[in-house]
């Protein structure tokens, strides 16, 4: 593990709970190292990690013979940590909600899918599940058969959300369905006059089912199922996913082809950042930002089109390397963009923090304090804004970013500014790393061919996307087919962070605070 010397603490910590440190094996899922430990354990440890300053960032589990296999991965310093437990499905595991409250929602998640019993979860309610499937299914299992329901899913009415009780309290219900195209989510405030006391979110309305549909795809078709987890970030869940595969069999990526990869990423970065950084404006009615970013983010897609032969670079990331290789014209054409956007950008820039009127409604709006973030384990923009800076490109670096070096941007506030800034300090960092990429791609192979995984294997992908930190569980089974696909999203991690940093704020701040945001529904409606 890197930094191991960084686990120290955390076995110093088990040994004053009277808990055994575990044994390491750093060859299981590489470059993480893994610790199996009995289910009775798994809070204590979690507990003790927590005393580490060990930071959570992820839960998922699986059906394993007759009972279930849990997981739950922690990070410090740049080197992760898997802590796995099998147990019998008769059986409950500890819930680590009250440890970390992030893993609240990823476990509820597992409840939901695969009748995984929790022991002291604080919270009995659906998450994933709603009211398509009755309690007793559970459509992770291997038993389960899917199949179109015969009639419409039944309106979840009844979801008991927290309740604000006083005088003048008023309870404002947003959504599922939006005046905007956006994906389905509900809101739900509770407010003195316009000030927000409580936000309480309900997502999973447009369930995919993900993870059941990949059981069974080869290495190919799980890339592209990959890449339509979160739209907007289908180069970067590629990639995890084409990562932790090419881990699980040990195959090495030709130099060419990973350049190509970053490239895409840090495109896929930037174009995203530009749209946000403009509706950011546009929520605050400041027009020209909106109408010049966005300008700006449609050139850039239709060049992507025109290289990659698809405005979001979908299916450009496969196993082994990438789909197509470009030639020298569009290298050229890539690198004589950089510079003439880098100076826009600026320009752009400069033009919003001249403007008083849009300092006044960003600065100090949606504050999440670096204690809160931290204690979420927040990540990407969001984390950075909030003094949590972990970035994986320099963190934990994979290549090729482990021959970079790797600017973060990281700020205290806390605030809709703090996040916005994070953002163009990016777009200006992501064009620097493209001109470097651009001039130091390797020639050779793009692609290798991908080989039939032989025997049970298992991987993990660590990437990070605009949004954050990816990660990607596979396993393969004896025929080489997947077993488990699972990919966690940074929204996971920045969703209960709209909830927090709310709260105090008037209701009209509510869509600038959210854009400030940004979390993905579809990325954790899996």
């Amino acid at each position: 593990m890197k930094n191991a010397g960084t686990l120290q603490r955390f076995f110093d910590e088990c040994t004053r709970l009277g808990l055994k440190p575990p044994v390491v094996d750093a060859s299981v899922m590489a470059p993480a190292s893994v610790i199996t430990v009995q289910r009775s354990q798994w809070r204590e440890l979690a507990q003790a990690a927590k005393n580490a300053a060990m930071r959570w960032c992820g839960f998922w589990a699986q059906e394993r013979d007759a009972g279930f296999e849990a997981f739950s991965c922690l990070e410090t310093a740049g080197g992760y940590l898997i802590v796995r437990s099998r147990f019998n499905a008769d059986e409950t595991l500890p819930s680590l909600a009250s440890v970390y409250p992030a893993a609240d929602r990823p476990e509820r998640h597992a409840r939901d899918l695969l009748g995984l019993q929790l022991e002291d979860q604080p919270d009995d309610r659906r998450w994933t599940r709603h009211q398509a499937w009755d309690k007793t299914v559970y459509p992770l299992r291997a038993d389960f058969q899917g199949k179109p329901p015969d009639k419409p899913t039944p309106p979840d009415h009844d979801y008991p959300f927290i309740t604000g009780q006083g005088a003048g309290v008023v309870e404002i219900p947003v959504g599922p369905v939006h005046a905007g195209i956006i994906e389905p989510g509900h809101f739900r405030f509770q407010a003195i006059g316009e000030i927000v006391l409580n936000l309480e979110e309900r997502l999973a309305y447009k369930h995919k089912g993900i993870e059941k549909l990949s059981v069974g795809r080869d290495a190919v078709s799980t890339a592209r199922l990959a890449g339509r987890v979160s739209g907007d970030s289908t180069v970067s869940h590629a990639w995890a996913a084409c990562q932790a595969m090419e881990r699980a069999i040990g195959m090495e990526v030709p130099p060419r082809a990973l350049w190509l990869r970053a490239i895409m990423a840090e495109r896929e970065r930037i174009a995203n950042h530009m749209g946000d950084v403009g509706a950011i404006c546009n929520d605050v009615g400041f027009g020209f930002g909106y109408y010049q970013l966005m300008r700006l983010k449609e050139q850039y897609l239709r060049m992507n089109m025109e290289v990659f032969g698809h405005r979001l670079m979908m299916d450009c990331i496969v196993p082994g390397g990438t789909a197509a290789d470009i030639p020298a014209g569009a290298v050229r054409k890539l690198r004589d963009t950089v510079k003439p956007l880098f100076a826009e950008v600026a320009g752009i820039v400069a033009t919003l923090e001249d403007s008083e009127s849009l300092e006044d409604r960003l600065m100090g709006t949606g504050r999440l304090i670096p204690e809160y973030a931290a204690a979420l384990g927040a990540v990407g923009y969001v984390g950075r804004a909030s003094g949590q800076p972990f970035d994986v490109r320099r963190d934990a670096p994979y290549a090729p970013y482990d021959r970079l070096e790797v600017a973060v941007p990281a700020y205290r506030a806390g605030d809709v500014a703090a996040r916005a800034r994070v953002r163009t300090d990016e777009i200006r960092i992501s064009l620097q790393l493209i001109a470097g990429l651009l001039d130091s791609l390797p020639g050779g192979s793009h692609r290798l061919e991908w080989p039939a995984p032989t025997g049970e294997r298992e991987g993990i992908g660590f990437i990070e996307g605009w949004r954050g930190e990816i990660i990607t569980y596979v396993r393969f089974d004896d025929g080489g087919r997947v077993a488990r696909f699972f990919p966690r999203d940074p929204s996971w991690l920045i969703w209960p962070a709209l909830e927090l940093l709310i709260q105090d704020n008037i209701v009209p701040d509510f869509p600038v605070c959210n854009k400030s945001v940004n979390g993905s529904y579809s990325g954790v409606d899996l």
